[in-house]
């Protein structure tokens, strides 16, 4: 069944997209100025109402977390509105099934924010954090299926994109998602940079772990607003996040190049995977900028928000190419 395109539904798909993503850059702020338990009661804010919390509190670490709370209930509310509007206004069943997905999403990344506060647990701070990179993908999608271009694409003239193309890009998506729970994972252990060099690491190509040398770490430490001490999992957790960076550049680089001879030059997704490369070089800078910065809370952020865009960018070129090739064939 052809679907009817809904202008306002895909603008207002677009809108609750890119509050996802905000919502996401500003979590970053939060973690990365130490904020996570700033605010340290839940569903409430120092024992009122979330929406009612006095401008007296909104100082320091509290103005970052309350805000991230309040811009997180401003995405649910919007994506219970986007599942009712799918609901009522779209013939695919299958997108109806996509809004109750992004629904219960809301409402799972909401449930799990409150236990990370109410327990105290700084794993589900991980959890929390891949859960918030997939509903942005799904959000995302939801608005690629909303659009213009999706919805008048059966109509017109199609060209497939070569299978190893597309799962060359599907891996490096997954890889460049693997990467983002790594990096998740190195976050939330509040226990600073384990690596305060690059490109090299303690002075070496590959750092000692051992622990006479992680007590020297530690004691030579520069940091003062972490009282955790580094172990050798921590330093060694770094160099692979390292490894798997320089292989999603190299995945992404031969993606561009791939698409280019594939597809030419001129294929909206050679110049796509071109962008795609573009962010992977910025992300490796920011990385870098985030060690030589001492994790300045602003740089570690773009970081954060490079990389959701870095996955969002696969997730969505493999779709468009999943599109063409299905209606080409």
């Amino acid at each position: 069944m052809n679907n009817k395109y809904h202008p306002a539904l895909f603008w207002f798909a677009v809108l609750n997209a890119v509050a996802t993503f905000l919502l996401i850059g500003l979590g970053g702020l939060v973690t990365s100025h130490e904020a996570g338990m700033s605010v340290p009661d839940w569903p409430t804010s120092y024992g009122y109402n979330m929406f009612a919390l006095p401008i007296k509190f909104w100082t320091g670490g509290a103005f970052f977390e309350h805000t991230h709370r309040l811009l997180a209930s401003v995405v649910g509310f919007l994506t219970t509105i986007l599942a009712i509007w799918l609901w009522l206004k779209d013939s695919r069943k299958w997108m109806i099934w996509l809004g109750i997905a992004a629904f219960l999403g809301v409402i799972a990344q909401g449930i799990l924010g409150g236990l990370r506060v109410k327990l105290q647990m700084d794993s589900l701070g991980i959890f929390h954090g891949a859960v918030a990179q997939t509903f942005l993908v799904l959000v995302c999608a939801i608005a690629l299926f909303t659009s213009r271009w999706w919805q008048n694409s059966e109509t017109e003239k199609q060209d497939s994109v070569p299978r190893g193309l597309r799962k060359h890009i599907f891996y490096v998506t997954i890889l460049i998602f693997i990467q983002l729970l790594i990096a998740a994972t190195m976050r939330h252990q509040h226990a600073g940079l384990a690596i305060s060099d690059f490109p090299l690491a303690h002075g070496k190509i590959w750092p000692d772990a051992s622990a006479d040398a992680v007590v020297r770490y530690n004691a030579e430490r520069v940091e003062t607003y972490n009282v955790k001490p580094i172990t050798a999992f921590q330093v060694e957790l770094q160099m692979i996040h390292r490894l798997v960076a320089y292989t999603i550049f190299l995945g992404v680089a031969a993606a561009f190049f791939l698409a280019r001879k594939k597809l030419g030059g001129r294929d909206a997704l050679t110049k796509f995977a071109f962008f795609w490369l573009i962010l992977l070089s910025l992300q490796i800078v920011l990385g870098a900028a985030t060690i030589w910065k001492n994790k300045a809370a602003d740089i570690a952020t773009l970081h954060v928000m490079v990389g959701a865009l870095a996955l969002l960018t696969g997730a969505l070129w493999w779709l468009v190419a999943a599109r063409r090739t299905r209606l080409a064939v």
